[in-house]
């Protein structure tokens, strides 16, 4: 992947991390699109698999502080 692409993807799951209506649909949506950008990212060093992990943890945290977010409970 270049880098063009890489940012793409990058943007893309920021954009939709938001999906979804309940706080574990957002935290879903967003562990799922972490870990396909973190499995494109980590396969330019050779290590999807980890790559996959780190970004669904992330893309989980993400999604789930975002929702807190538009409820109010966090600024």
């Amino acid at each position: 992947m270049t880098r063009k692409a890489t940012f793409a993807a990058c943007a893309l799951t920021v954009l939709l991390v938001g999906c979804g209506t309940t706080t574990g649909e957002r935290a879903g949506s967003g562990a799922l699109l972490g870990a396909a950008t973190g499995a494109a990212i980590g396969s330019l060093s050779a290590n999807a698999g980890k790559g996959a992990l780190i970004g669904a943890g992330a893309g989980a945290l993400g999604g789930y502080l975002l929702d807190q977010h538009q409820k109010g409970n966090i600024d």
